[in-house]
């Protein structure tokens, strides 16, 4: 088990003006920032790294969400990372999302969710990569 994760903020709640609420949510959950961005995906670099989703119906309309605007790329670091993440961002389908969790708090739809969470330590290790030069990180 690995005490880092992999989190992005999505074009959605950067365009509203949540990158702030939510990386205070994070810090407050007792996380600590090793490597962040704020970066805008191409549309070829959206298709890469949700690679692993080309074959679904979704893959399209992930790919061009996810480059249309700003994201904040970060990796976080605490005991237990991926799972406890995984918890503090809440259910995709921000409905079905526990109450004080990030999505439940700032995400709109399904598609629409505010955030990204790595959902093994293997996967926040390659989506780091993806993000960040070992000189990045801290």
């Amino acid at each position: 088990m690995s005490n880092r994760t992999f989190t992005m903020i999505k074009p959605d709640a950067t365009s509203k003006g949540y990158t702030g609420a939510i990386l205070d949510q994070i810090i407050k959950a007792g996380y600590s920032v090793k490597a962040m961005k704020w970066t805008k995906l191409t549309i070829e670099q959206a298709g890469l790294f949700y690679d692993i989703h080309r074959e679904r119906p979704f893959f399209g309309d992930l790919v061009k969400f996810m480059s249309s605007g700003p994201i904040v790329a970060a990796i976080l670091e605490k005991e237990n990372a991926v799972e406890d993440f995984r918890t503090l961002i809440g259910a995709t389908n921000p409905a079905n999302a526990a109450e004080g969790t990030i999505r439940k708090n700032f995400a709109a739809s399904i598609g629409e969710n505010a955030v990204h969470g790595s959902d093994s330590d293997e996967n926040a290790q390659i989506e780091g990569d993806f993000f960040f030069s070992k000189l990045e990180r801290f």
